[in-house]
């Protein structure tokens, strides 16, 4: 999860970012979801041009798969998360 929240954390500094959360799958423990909320589609494409968003996000987006699964959150930043990092409810 390191890596995750070193993405969200260069999402978050781009213009036109509104929050994000990372989520576990409830069924499998290592599928992860970076989730994020942009202004527009414009907003999302220039901060994936950045510097920080290349060095940092574009590596984890990179393990991206295809795949359906309900997820829960353990980490939000932005609008209302109010910097929320919840324990695990996984046994």
């Amino acid at each position: 999860m390191p890596r995750a929240r070193a993405a969200l954390s260069a999402l978050s500094g781009q213009p036109g970012w509104r929050s994000g959360r990372i989520g576990r799958a409830t069924d499998d423990a290592d599928v992860w979801v970076l989730t994020t909320e942009w202004d527009s589609v414009g907003a999302y494409r220039r901060a994936l041009s950045t510097y920080d968003v290349k060095v940092h996000a574009v590596p984890v987006l990179s393990f991206a798969v295809d795949e359906v699964s309900a997820f829960e959150v353990l980490v939000a930043e932005g609008a209302g998360a109010d910097g929320l990092a919840a324990p695990s409810g996984l046994a």
